[in-house]
């Protein structure tokens, strides 16, 4: 899903390592426990930026350019939440990474449920932000008509940001993008599925949420065993980066402490 634009900064963290037929790029930030971060679907690593300062001060930062974002390739012209978290689990099979904690947004964090429930074992905790189980009706209604013409300007300012291949790149992704609507087999999480999950898990959600009502990220937290909800008044798709949204300092807190926290 495409996510609140991000700004850019300068960066000279990047790697680039074959995952499979693909290029897959990372950026990596301070040291310590591995956290991962994952972006929304349009987006790519710089939109993790505006928190990576504050974040690498606590830990090792794996950010990751999904398949056929940024300056990863895609050769295939597909992409599916499922074939991202595999991807992703053979990135961090090269780094070297077993455990560690996550974050994903939107895209990001469907893939995160994804790598969750197929090797719960191997995260510690995570922080699902406005993600979902399931595409409902509003969702694939929204994919089916998108184009870039009708995007938000400042989720066009993100496509064009982030497509570092330019015009192509972008009319790749909102055909993929396009394509969500008639998928109902790689978003498909039952609450059965849900409980096999064993991270430590804070769900964020706003409640004018256009893609996912906020139904969604209750039942999500409901299912998984040791989950904290987090619910952003009058925040929309991704609402982490409203600055009267302590994002950071909460995400912290939450990644920090070994018992659920309260969200007040």
């Amino acid at each position: 899903m495409a996510n609140t634009y991000a700004p850019k900064l300068t960066n000279t963290r990047g790697h680039s390592v074959q995952i499979n037929n693909i290029e897959m790029y990372y950026e990596e930030y301070g040291v310590g426990t591995p956290l991962l971060l994952l972006h929304g679907f349009g987006g790519c690593s710089q939109n993790w930026h505006p928190f990576t300062a504050e974040l690498s001060k606590h830990y090792r930062l794996i950010v990751v350019d999904l398949r056929g974002h940024g300056h990863s390739t895609n050769p295939e012209n597909k992409f599916t939440h499922r074939e991202a978290a595999n991807d992703v689990f053979l990135l961090l099979e090269k780094l070297g990474i077993d455990h560690f904690s996550a974050m994903g947004m939107s895209t990001g964090g469907m893939t995160l449920l994804h790598m969750a429930t197929s090797q719960p074992q191997r995260i510690d905790s995570m922080v699902l932000i406005s993600a979902t189980t399931h595409f409902p009706d509003q969702a694939r209604a929204i994919m089916r008509r998108s184009t870039f013409n009708t995007m938000p300007q400042e989720v066009r300012e993100m496509y064009r940001e982030c497509a570092k291949r330019g015009d192509e790149q972008i009319r790749q992704l909102i055909t993929q993008f396009n394509a969500f609507h008639q998928n109902y087999d790689d978003m498909n999480f039952t609450a059965q599925s849900l409980t096999t999950i064993t991270a430590r898990t804070l769900v964020v959600h706003g409640d004018r949420d256009n893609f996912f009502p906020v139904d969604i990220a209750e039942n999500i937290c409901s299912n998984i065993l040791n989950a904290t909800l987090w619910i952003i008044p009058n925040g929309d798709h991704v609402p982490i980066y409203d600055s009267k949204v302590p994002f950071t300092s909460t995400a912290l807190r939450f990644l920090e402490q070994k018992n659920s926290i309260s969200i007040n």
